[in-house]
């Protein structure tokens, strides 16, 4: 049976993780093993805070909610339970949007939903 060289294989492997660690400082960016171990937290990393940039900014999104909410006279659980009852399918994000760039706007949702409360 022939012989196998994995030279090449193993070459290739070792440019990618470098190529992948690159801006790293000191040897995590030089030394292969170092390199790997870093590379892979650093995956791990990118992973969780993938979920948790999606928490971070739902937080962002109700605490200006919630201003604005405030600044009409109502609170963010109010105002979302009587939009809920109002019918009014809008997301967090939106109402965020919303309060931000079309204050007018985000008052005219606030009257609908404390309307709707009353009822």
């Amino acid at each position: 049976m022939p012989r196998v060289k994995r030279g090449m294989t193993s070459h290739r492997r070792h440019k990618k993780i470098l190529k992948m660690a690159k801006g790293y400082r000191g040897s995590k960016s030089k030394l292969f093993r170092v390199a790997n171990e870093q590379v892979m937290k650093s995956g791990n990393y990118a992973y969780i805070h993938r979920r948790l940039k999606k928490r971070d900014f739902r937080k962002l999104w109700i605490a200006r909610i919630n201003a604005a909410a405030r600044d009409n006279g109502t609170t963010y659980s109010k105002m979302v339970h009587g939009l809920k009852i109002a019918g009014v399918d809008i997301n967090r994000k939106m109402l965020a949007e919303l309060a931000v760039s079309d204050p007018q706007g985000f008052s005219r949702l606030a009257e609908l939903s404390i309307n709707s409360l009353a009822k």
